[in-house]
């Protein structure tokens, strides 16, 4: 009797293990079920790479290579905002926006890389544009302040302000340094920094925000953006779907404007020295 209410007590132990394996992998086994499509999207990849080879552009590596780590990337992403979203902590939205913001930043400044401090005035533009933007969007009550909302919205404008911010500073620093002469000679004349660089400014802004106001000119018209489409596949009526699209892009061009204004501001010390005369050094390299 004792043997075999031993061996009972064992197996129901097995089987509760098992049960309670089971429960803690169950998100694994989800995972792999939902990555048999894009798995099977891999089919348009191979054929960019057959191609590639055939034409003999050598791109079969690389493009293999991306493919490869945007799938490593968005699978990490994936589970770290799984955990944020189920933990609710206002602690994690802030550490993931920072480290959006540092990562852009250190993009934007990676381009324009003869700006001196360039990262840190690409990621401080960035953080200021962004989030003045996501302050006066929760104080109006368009998203609430959780995970699910937050995150992906500052995703968009810390990726958006990024490519302006890194233009504007980029194109500001060239035009300044292709008209050296007429900057000095405002200089000369006793104009300020701003006075002397106003064309430049202008035109490094205009440069920098025109793709986004020209693409929300054309918004639906040449193609569907993608929180629309995404709202659209996963169910949404397409008219929920516009009404959040048109946030997205107000939103858009009110980080981007903010971030690209406030880099030309914090890039005039650097290209200036203390007695208003062009620093040598910045414009002196391509």
């Amino acid at each position: 009797m004792e043997m075999a209410s031993g061996a009972a007590t064992g197996l129901g132990l097995l089987e509760w293990e098992w049960e309670f394996d089971m429960e803690h992998l169950g998100w694994m086994v989800d995972f792999l079920k939902g990555m048999v499509k894009p798995l099977m999207a891999l089919a348009v990849v191979l054929m960019a790479v057959a191609l590639s080879y055939a034409q003999r552009l050598r791109l079969e590596r690389e493009m293999l290579y991306a493919i490869f780590r945007a799938f490593l990337q968005l699978s990490v992403i994936g589970f770290v905002l799984q955990f944020i979203f189920n933990s609710q902590n206002v602690a994690w939205i802030v550490l993931a926006y920072l480290f959006m913001v540092s990562v852009a930043g250190y993009t934007a400044g990676q381009r324009a890389k003869h700006v001196p401090h360039g990262k840190y005035i690409a990621g401080a533009s960035i953080l200021a544009g962004t989030a003045v933007t996501l302050f006066l969007l929760v104080l109006l009550n368009v998203f609430p302040f959780t995970p699910r909302y937050i995150i992906p919205v500052a995703g968009m404008m810390v990726g958006n302000a990024m490519t302006v911010t890194g233009v504007t500073m980029k194109r500001l620093r060239d035009d300044i340094r292709t008209q050296m002469n007429l900057v000095e000679t405002a200089l000369a004349l006793g104009a300020t920094p701003r006075q002397a660089t106003f064309q430049q400014v202008k035109r490094a802004l205009v440069i920098a925000l025109s793709p986004v106001i020209d693409n929300a000119k054309t918004v639906g018209l040449i193609s569907l953006p993608g929180a629309m489409t995404g709202l659209i596949m996963g169910g949404a009526s397409p008219i929920e779907a516009i009404q959040l699209q048109i946030v997205v892009m107000n939103m858009l061009i009110g980080a981007s404007t903010v971030s690209s204004i406030m880099s030309t501001y914090l890039c005039w010390p650097g290209f200036f020295t203390q007695a208003y005369q062009l620093e040598a050094k910045v414009f002196s390299s391509e």
